[in-house]
């Protein structure tokens, strides 16, 4: 049976959902405040890079399924449940800035006219949720036209639909038995298929998601130092990964090695975590660790960098393949790129950079860093190139060709994207990989799939 749904928020989170319960057979209407965006949505131009969400909206616009509208009045009106999904950026401190979930909470009350599920899909701290149901309750003095539930996603960038059709499992937080009523309906064309459906109250849902999230990078944090570890005792960390992913208590995701974490999760929620914890006067010693380890992880790259130029930057021409913070997305957002050019900059280097999603927001985030269109046009003269983002049509690329054009020819493969051999043979005299050294990569009969990192 179909639900009534609007979004409130067309980025990421909030468009992709809203596809994909249209997919479901759900009647969506996606809401945003910026009608330009609308308006493009509609001729077909997207807001972020996802594989396959294009033809996936477009499908379920054409079949009435999937509406769009910059009116939050119109959008709401008549919904079985509202959904916000709007922006939680960090404050200066680290905290969640919630203005614009709670904004969105009061537009949402002035506005429903029937008994509505408010859903909260942005990630946002332990007792969000509450303060939602507070604002909602200021406007319309009683709690019977609403219910409040917290509902986080677990969506990777590059693999967003995948993740939203075939999840591990599905979140619900609620303690009114009418919202668990209506998202039970929501997710039941997925639940029939047996995904696993957890229903906690508010707080737990809440606590799952910044729960999960650090937890990931404190696992990426730690393969990292393994890496480091690795090259001055001869050990093969993509080896390691392998064997100690095998563990079926530690499992392969997210065990590899690479320039540091970054994009719209990690980097925010680990913070915000922390900041909850210290308001609380708890020690979170572990994410806090993890935190300065990133820092650490991304500037210690730019001595990777240095090194492959035989000690010094300055007049040195530096390719570098992918700026986003991992492949398959457009996302800049935390991105290592951020934080490893400049400096390279700064020491006196030009940088010459590709992404082949050629990211809108890459000239002003990286000033100084030309883009250019082809991997072929960032290699021209270079003395050395750097594989910065794990884009997997880097793989299927003429490395002999790209070797042809450079001034001198060594890779630094930041994302181990690339075999060591396959480079030597394809006329680079040197490849610098992460977490082993000189010899020759090691014999795995069986390579379980790892998932991107980030």
């Amino acid at each position: 049976m179909s639900v009534k749904v609007a979004m409130v928020g067309t980025g990421y989170v909030g468009l992709v959902t809203g596809a994909c319960f249209a997919e479901l057979g759900h009647h969506v209407t996606c809401i945003d405040i910026d009608r330009n965006k609308i308006e493009k949505i509609y001729s077909g131009i997207l807001p972020i890079y996802e594989a396959g969400l294009d033809d996936l909206v477009k499908r379920n616009v054409e079949q009435g399924r999937l509406h769009f509208t910059s009116d939050i009045a119109e959008g709401v009106k008549s919904r079985d449940a509202v959904f916000i999904a709007v922006g939680t950026p960090s404050e200066s401190d680290g905290r969640a800035d919630l203005r614009y979930v709670l904004e969105a909470a009061g537009n949402i009350a002035d506005n429903i006219d029937q008994f509505t599920v408010v859903v909260t899909k942005s990630t946002v701290p332990v007792g969000t949720n509450r303060r939602v149901h507070a604002t909602m309750l200021s406007h319309l003095g009683s709690d019977d036209l609403f219910a409040v539930a917290s509902n986080p996603e677990f969506l990777r960038e590059g693999a967003a639909i995948h993740d939203f059709m075939e999840p591990d499992r599905i979140v619900i937080g609620c303690d009114d038995p009418r919202a668990d009523t209506v998202m039970r309906r929501i997710y039941a064309p997925l639940t029939s298929r047996e995904v696993p459906l957890l229903a906690t109250n508010i707080e737990t849902a809440e606590m799952i998601k910044y729960a999960a999230n650090a937890f990931l990078a404190i696992k990426v944090s730690f393969i990292n130092e393994i890496a480091d570890l690795c090259e001055p005792i001869g050990a093969d960390v993509r080896a390691v990964s392998q064997g100690i992913g095998m563990d079926q208590r530690i499992g392969s995701s997210f065990l590899r090695a690479g320039p540091g974490w970054g994009g719209s999760c990690f980097p925010k929620d680990t913070r915000a975590l922390l900041m909850t914890a210290k308001d609380l006067g708890m020690p979170a010693r572990i994410v806090e660790a993890a935190l300065n380890a990133n820092t650490q992880r991304k500037l210690s790259m730019v001595d990777r960098v240095r090194a492959a130029c035989d000690g010094s930057l300055a007049g040195k021409k530096i390719a570098v393949l992918g700026v986003t913070f991992k492949g398959q997305t457009d996302d800049m957002r935390e991105s290592p790129s951020l934080d490893i050019l400049p400096a390279l900059i700064a020491e006196g280097a030009t940088v010459v950079a590709f992404d082949p999603s050629e990211p809108h927001d890459a000239a002003r985030l990286l000033p100084g860093v030309e883009m250019v269109g082809t991997a072929l046009d960032a290699a021209k003269d270079a003395d050395l190139l750097v594989v910065m983002t794990d884009w997997m049509i880097f793989k299927s690329y003429d490395l002999t060709k790209i070797s042809s054009q450079m001034n001198r020819r060594v890779m630094l493969d930041l994302r181990n994207l690339y075999d060591r051999d396959a480079v030597l043979a394809s006329k680079f005299d040197r490849y610098h990989g992460l977490g082993y050294g000189e010899k020759p990569s090691p014999t795995i009969d069986q390579k379980p799939a790892l998932k991107a990192v980030g």
